[in-house]
């Protein structure tokens, strides 16, 4: 199996920063990128930063700039650095393993994580 966990995020003030950690664990030979997500009550969940294998990055327009995608100590974890946090920020913010190849050699499309959320606030 392979687990992807979120960590980080909770309450913060306009203008402040969050960061935000994720770890793939389980049994896998390899990930073809880890993107970070959000989705805000009443949205779509949207695709806002991303990091391939090769160390490409893709950041959403709302998020350039401001946020910051990048390894976390090792291969199968990735943090996100989230500054000038404004409210529309708020949302619940999940990791995702794209193209997970198992030891048994089996492509997962996509793992997810549970989530994380982050509130902006005064």
């Amino acid at each position: 199996q392979v687990h992807v966990v979120e960590s980080g995020g909770g309450l913060v003030q306009p203008g402040g920063s969050v960061r935000l950690s994720c770890k793939v664990s389980g049994s896998f030979r390899s990930i073809n990128a880890l993107g970070w997500y959000r989705q805000a009550p009443g949205n779509k969940r949207e695709n806002i930063a991303g990091l391939t294998d090769g160390g490409s990055t893709y950041y959403h327009d709302s998020v350039k700039g401001r946020f910051t995608i990048s390894r976390d100590g090792g291969e199968n974890t990735v943090a996100l650095r989230m500054n000038s946090l404004t409210p529309a920020d708020t949302a619940v913010y999940y990791c995702n393993a794209n193209r997970v190849i198992t030891m048994d050699g089996h492509e997962l499309v996509e793992v997810w994580g549970q989530g994380t959320l982050v509130t902006v606030t005064s």
